[in-house]
């Protein structure tokens, strides 16, 4: 984790699939959401994107920790993806972990 100069903690590369809850065109602040979690996302870099409450949408960027501890997913990379299969892919993230926990605990199964 690193920190900018105005005392903001940053987090690399982070990725999210979740549904459009809200937008501000004027703020460029998105509310996306996945079960209970809810997360900010700054669209200010995301210039080709258009946004649709209820949509789908991954996001690639820089988590960043506000100094009063909100967090706000600073977007570099945006993209609808509606019709994935929301259900198919948490699947598949639970297959994923389950995976990495037996091969990369054990190195004799890699």
């Amino acid at each position: 984790m690193m920190s900018d100069d105005s005392g903001v903690s940053v987090n690399n590369l982070r990725v999210a699939f979740h549904r459009l809850r809200e937008y501000s065109i004027e703020a460029c602040l998105a509310t996306i959401i996945d079960g209970d979690d809810i997360l900010k996302v700054s669209t200010e870099h995301l210039r080709d994107l258009s946004f649709q409450v209820g949509s789908v949408y991954q996001f690639i960027g820089e988590l960043l920790i506000q100094p009063d501890n909100e967090v706000v997913l600073q977007a570099r990379v945006g993209r609808n993806v509606d019709g994935i299969d929301l259900n198919l892919y948490h699947q598949s993230l639970l297959l994923l972990r389950q995976f990495q926990a037996n091969h990369l605990n054990n190195p004799e199964t890699i």
